[in-house]
């Protein structure tokens, strides 16, 4: 007779696979609420107290740590001295290992105590899980409810399960306890203890850059290529927010080039709350607009540079419509991220067989969606996200845009009513820009883009190439500041009126007096927005 230990946190799929273990003879040995959901099921079941002759203790703290667990786990069954030694014990081999851990990490994204996370640290289940998973010559080890019908359909094969299945069930079960591990050594390094008794009162976290980085992910597919088509490329998440439960609903698959247009597309359309459409083209904007619909928001972003568009990732923060669908129809675009998709925008949509629709939510993600982390060659760097929190309120000379931030008027102009709202929009827009760069707008629209440059002259001059003499009236914004006035200079040539950059620069009075030579207006953040 097989012996089954099944003690779950997550009981998707449990009694299905009891009843389905039950029907092939396996005597079902179980623990506390997963004995319950069996019985209560009319299955019969053997508490693990019944194995161990021992009553749960601690409160359940201590339920499987047992020789008659153990031993019946970790026995070498080409061993006779091993067989010999447990059964001089009294003690049955446990064939199959059912568990999952306890919820740990939605503990401690929720708001509770230090005392209660640390009830959430399992001590029975990954020693199961760890044992079961070293016998996996013997013993079947089981972390996912997804890979329950698989078990039993091995189990009914000839010889029962194979030993690459076996293996493969056990490298899943090492990597499920190790990313457990991560995730409690990641949470307990964030708490901000503070100086004082913090076990008894609500869970506060630390910022982005604890003393570890644990980095845990699952699979979540493969992707069609990396940056180009000789690079394999896969992506990874750990599944709770954004990207990583994002549905694919229509189109070829995503390559790793689209994922990073996509991302970039999510982030500069999510700046807004008004409705607005951003076209990306290798991660840069080539158009951003807001405006009153989305319809009229993505024709305005498509018009501002039509040509760049063509192939383009489009990012919208409003559930597409049929409108905006067919207008998206209109032009070859590669993928659209969206909050979602109406029926009757996915049955336009759907004649475009290649496009790609992605409904994401970017809403949540706790500590995760405030740290960025990036790789470089043998480190990682981590960093908080940028956000462009000066931008939160309207914009007026001296307004307080973000907690010891001010916005300066330095130049001898004041910037117009429209100017302010042109600005506030260019200066939003300009954060998601790869440096260098200089950002021409209107009050609801990107004019030109000068992104990714050596030198902010360049900047200009790739803004001019893409829009002519189409630059007149509009406003200005820089990333960091002018090292010297011939960016301005070149600014001013082009007929915009209004600029607004972070200041600093050593030679920030030679760049406001050019400013004031050519009548512009200048405003300065004292706040930078590199993008690399």
């Amino acid at each position: 007779m097989m012996r089954a230990l099944l003690s779950v946190s997550d009981k998707t799929g449990l009694v299905d696979l009891g009843r389905a273990l039950a029907r092939r003879g396996a005597e079902l040995v179980s623990t506390g609420g997963t004995a319950r959901a069996l019985a209560e099921a009319g299955l019969p079941v053997t508490p693990v107290s019944a194995v161990t002759g021992f009553p749960e203790m601690l409160d359940g703290r201590v339920k499987t740590l047992h020789p008659a667990v153990h031993g019946g786990i970790l026995a070498r069954r080409s061993r006779p001295d091993d067989l010999d030694a447990i059964r001089a014990q009294g003690i049955q081999p446990i064939d199959l290992v059912v568990v999952n851990l306890y919820p740990f990490a939605r503990t401690a994204a929720s708001e509770a105590t230090f005392g209660e996370l640390v009830e959430q640290i399992d001590i029975g289940g990954p020693s199961m899980v760890r044992a079961a998973a070293k016998s996996f010559d013997d013993v079947l080890v089981v972390v996912d409810p997804a890979d329950y019908g698989r078990v039993v359909d091995a189990i009914d094969g000839p010889g029962g399960a194979d030993r690459q299945l076996r293996f493969e069930l056990a490298r899943k079960a090492f990597a499920h306890t190790a990313a457990y591990d991560a995730t409690i050594a990641a949470a307990l390094d964030a708490v901000d203890t503070g100086g004082r008794d913090f076990t008894r009162t609500p869970l506060t976290l630390e910022g982005v850059a604890p003393d570890h980085l644990s980095v845990q992910a699952s699979k979540i597919r493969d992707l069609r290529y990396g940056e180009n088509p000789h690079q394999p490329a896969a992506l990874y998440s750990d599944g709770a927010w954004g990207f990583g439960r994002a549905r694919v609903l229509q189109g070829k698959a995503l390559s790793f080039t689209n994922l990073l247009d996509l991302d970039a597309a999510a982030r500069l359309s999510l700046e807004f709350d008004e409705p607005a459409a951003a076209v990306i083209k290798h991660t840069n904007p080539c158009g951003v607009a807001t405006a009153a619909t989305l319809h009229e928001a993505y024709v305005n972003a498509r018009e501002v540079d039509p040509l760049s568009a063509f192939g383009g990732i489009v990012g919208l923060n409003r559930v597409l419509d049929a409108e905006t669908a067919g207008a998206i129809a209109e032009t070859f675009i590669e993928c659209v991220v969206a909050p979602g998709f109406d029926d009757a925008a996915r049955g336009i949509l759907s004649r475009r067989k290649n496009l790609r629709l992605v409904a994401a939510d970017f809403t949540g993600g706790g500590d995760a969606a405030g740290r960025d982390v990036r790789s470089i060659l043998g480190a990682w760097l981590v960093q908080e996200r940028d956000r462009v929190v000066e931008c939160a309120g309207p914009w007026t000379a001296g307004a307080e845009t973000a907690p010891g931030t001010v916005l300066r008027v330095v130049t001898s102009r004041q910037p117009t009513d429209a100017e302010w709202t042109a600005l506030r929009f260019a200066w939003r827009v300009c954060a998601h820009v790869k440096s260098n760069t200089i950002l021409f707008a209107r009050a609801d629209r990107i004019a030109a883009v000068g992104a990714g440059q050596m030198s902010r002259v360049d900047a200009v001059n790739v803004a001019k190439l893409k829009a002519g003499d189409g630059l007149a009236g509009t406003v200005v914004a820089s990333d960091a500041f002018f090292p010297f006035r011939d960016g301005l200079d070149a600014i001013a040539a082009t007929g915009a009126t209004a600029i607004v950059q972070p200041g600093g620069s050593k030679r920030d009075d030679e760049v406001i007096a050019a400013a004031d030579e050519h009548g512009l207006a200048m405003v300065f953040t004292g706040r930078r927005h590199f993008r690399h």
